[in-house]
């Protein structure tokens, strides 16, 4: 073990074990509430739409200010309290569920609240790790944090659909509930106290979300990542607002084996994370920004070709695949965004990129709802297979085509 490793770092410890209960609640959430909403609640392909829409709304309501605000404040107390309430939020699933008087709209909005509060620990997320772990060891600390992500997104979906079978899919609420609990009491325990944050020049709102903006957007290598991962989110919106459709009424899939092909899928994301730093060493943090995800993301274009029978491993094989490109991609592209940006930016910078990248996430959804329901979900899922495979276009024709790694110095 190097005497450098973050497995020596002990609040880094701490941050990744709160990350990794986060992470596994929420891909718990991501089974189980469409599960929900789709088999219990009897949900059309529209209201399947505007429950994927209602998770990711925030980003583009409030995703802009967020990133002032984070930059405000001292970034740990804020992922405290965004923990807390989204356990306390999904907690209410269940027990409205018991009380006999769950609805769909309760689900919409306890989706959108969670989101709002998803959107303040992100941000801040981002933003507190250059400052724990220093930037020189950013790709370790982003790479351990994504394998975290990957691991949850295989075990996630499986226990998920193994207490959605057992027990029904409100009870399996409870487990993401738990889980941002957990992160919460993880949080607690790191010790580094953090620097208060650099008071600004100009403290009007509008002024300083629109020093953020002009940072991303100003950069050429920024604003590729920015419009590469916008294009491929949107389209992933329309993928997710039919997939669950998709798997259990055209395959005909029950709750416990979507689970589980939804787990094996999710391997290609472990072995992306386990990967990830060897990827980048190897053939250049810049260059598989824009080369891995043109050797994976096309593989979604498998998955509306499954059926019944063999050919569920099409399905299997798309999701795997893709699910490997995104995870070394977004190793690579926040820590090239981190490495870039200078601290008192890092709030505001991570915002104005999420505000595009995860904004267009409910605008996708809604558009995935509506051509689920006149085009049929076969054709939505061929629909964004291609906008994704065209979302590397932006990276592929960028200056990074001529980088091999990130720029050595920060900007001032």
């Amino acid at each position: 073990m190097r005497e450098n490793s973050l497995w020596r770092h002990a609040d880094f410890r701490r941050l990744w074990a709160g990350d990794t209960a986060s992470q596994l609640g929420t891909f718990v959430g991501h089974t189980v509430l469409p599960l929900l909403a789709a088999t219990v609640l009897a949900a059309t392909p529209l209201e399947m739409g505007v429950l994927a829409a209602s998770e990711t709304l925030a980003f583009l309501l409030l995703g802009l200010p967020a990133g002032a605000w984070v930059d405000r404040f001292r970034r740990r107390p804020l992922m405290l309290r965004a923990d807390f309430a989204r356990a306390a939020l999904l907690i209410s699933v269940p027990l409205a569920w018991w009380a006999g008087v769950l609805t769909l709209t309760q689900l919409v909005v306890v989706a959108l609240l969670v989101g709002v509060c998803t959107v303040f620990f992100d941000v801040a997320y981002q933003s507190y790790l250059p400052s724990l772990v220093g930037r020189d060891q950013l790709l370790e600390g982003n790479a351990k944090l994504q394998s975290s992500q990957s691991v949850s997104q295989v075990v996630g979906p499986g226990i998920g659909g193994g207490i959605a079978q057992l027990l029904g899919p409100a009870n399996a609420v409870l487990v993401t509930g738990l889980g941002f609990l957990s992160s919460a009491l993880c949080l607690l325990r790191i010790r580094r106290t953090e620097p208060e944050p650099e008071p600004h020049e100009n403290p009007k709102l509008s002024a300083q979300i629109a020093e953020g903006l002009r940072f991303v957007f100003g950069n050429r290598t920024l604003r590729a990542i920015t419009s590469s991962t916008a294009t491929a989110n949107f389209a992933n919106g329309i993928f997710l607002a039919v997939e669950m459709l998709f798997l259990t009424r055209t395959l005909g899939l029950s709750a416990a084996a979507v689970g589980v092909l939804l787990a094996v899928g999710g391997a290609g994301s472990v072995l992306g994370a386990l990967t990830s730093g060897l990827v980048n060493r190897r053939i250049g943090q810049a260059r598989a920004i824009w080369l891995v995800p043109l050797l994976t993301w096309p593989a979604h274009l498998l998955v509306p070709l499954a059926a019944p029978g063999w050919r569920l491993g099409f399905a299997v094989a798309g999701l795997a695949l893709f699910g490997y490109g995104v995870i070394v991609y977004n190793v690579a592209q926040v820590s090239y965004r981190q490495a870039i940006c200078p601290d008192r930016l890092l709030g505001r910078m991570n915002a104005s990129v999420r505000f595009v990248v995860w904004g267009v996430l409910p605008l996708g959804s809604l558009l995935g709802g509506v051509l689920g329901e006149f085009a049929g979900i076969r054709n939505t899922l061929w629909i964004a297979g291609a906008l994704e495979t065209l979302a590397v276009v932006w990276v592929l024709t960028s200056p990074l085509r001529r980088m091999r790694d990130i720029p050595a110095a920060v900007p001032a």
